[in-house]
């Protein structure tokens, strides 16, 4: 890891304050001097390398400070996680709550119990609410610390100009694979790419196609674009779309824009297969959620509204020359 993300990590690890060693949790659940707090962690899913990723930047976090963490895992069931949510409230177990909502509007009544209850609640990643272009709390009294849908959208729209760009030619068709059409989430992305190549001098978005989050349904997205548009010169989409993309797409001039930061994505911009990614440093920032979930806690005043690309340098703009010396901080 270079100097940049090296620096970024420390600070994420900076000690919360001198009364933190002495931090816990009174009869009522909440944060007090008898013992250790404890936060619950709502990931995605246990099996998801990204929350998994994330996890271990909370529990790294909360031993070093005092604290415990625990995974509550839904395994992507939005209702189940929406039910360990309303459980955790009434048991009054844990002072924190970090929570990547599966469904951010069907978390929003269980979060405004948390919140009524006392628990500090950080929003991770995605958005608790129906709004996908804002930071900002939706559910008040709860902290954000979010990467933005159509922030990001965007991002990936401006990266597949610059790798048109960078091939010369002139018309530079692009094909983006959006991720999932059913998720609001998805949708408020891919219009924020499209948007960002729209009206471009010489790119062309001359296709959109479902490609998922697995290798496996990259690979289908990538057979029918062929078969559609074998002519296509840049493709956008999420990085385990792109890893099955790539295989059907042996020997093809393509340049590939990666919506992740794994390992393998950061190796494949770096050895110049794939031109750039959406890079974030999923392990540190899950740090980041703990540490301001256990400073609200322990009574200490936090920002309410967090950007994740406000922490990464290049605002997650991954090119070669970016990623030089990162490792990434999780596998696909």
């Amino acid at each position: 890891m270079n100097g940049r993300w090296a620096g970024l990590a420390m600070a994420a690890l900076v000690c919360l304050s001198a009364s933190c060693s002495d931090s816990g949790a009174d009869e009522k659940g909440k944060a007090g001097t008898a013992g250790k707090a404890r936060i619950a962690f709502f990931g995605f899913a246990k099996a998801n390398s990204f929350s998994a990723a994330t996890f271990a930047g909370v529990e790294e976090y909360a031993k070093a400070h005092n604290a415990a963490a625990e995974f509550l895992d839904a395994n992507l069931d939005p209702q189940a996680q929406v039910r360990q949510l309303q459980d955790a409230v009434t048991s009054k177990r844990f002072q924190v709550f970090v929570v990547q909502a599966n469904d951010g509007a069907a978390v929003v009544a269980p979060l405004r119990a948390a919140v009524r209850a006392g628990i500090k609640v950080v929003v991770d990643f995605t958005p608790a609410g129906t709004r996908y272009d804002t930071a900002e709390p939706q559910v008040p009294g709860t902290i954000t610390l979010v990467d933005v849908p159509a922030r990001n959208g965007r991002t990936l729209g401006e990266l597949a100009v610059q790798a048109c760009r960078s091939k010369k030619i002139d018309p530079c068709d692009v094909a983006y694979f959006e991720g999932l059409k059913a998720l609001p989430l998805d949708n408020a992305r891919t219009k924020a790419a499209e948007d960002a190549l729209a009206g471009q001098a010489g790119v062309r978005l001359k296709a959109r196609i479902e490609g998922g989050y697995t290798q496996q349904t990259g690979r289908k997205a990538m057979q029918d674009l062929l078969q559609r548009e074998p002519g296509v010169d840049v493709v956008v989409g999420s990085s385990q779309a792109l890893l099955g993309a790539e295989a059907v797409a042996k020997g093809k001039p393509i340049l590939y824009v990666a919506n992740g930061g794994s390992r393998q994505t950061v190796k494949a911009v770096q050895d110049g297969r794939w031109y750039a990614a959406y890079y974030l440093p999923v392990k540190t920032l899950g740090a980041k959620t703990a540490e301001l979930g256990l400073n609200a806690a322990r009574g200490q005043n936090v920002p309410a509204t967090n950007v994740m690309t406000d922490l990464v340098p290049g605002q997650g703009k991954g090119t070669r020359e970016a990623l030089a010396g990162v490792t990434g901080e999780y596998d696909e």
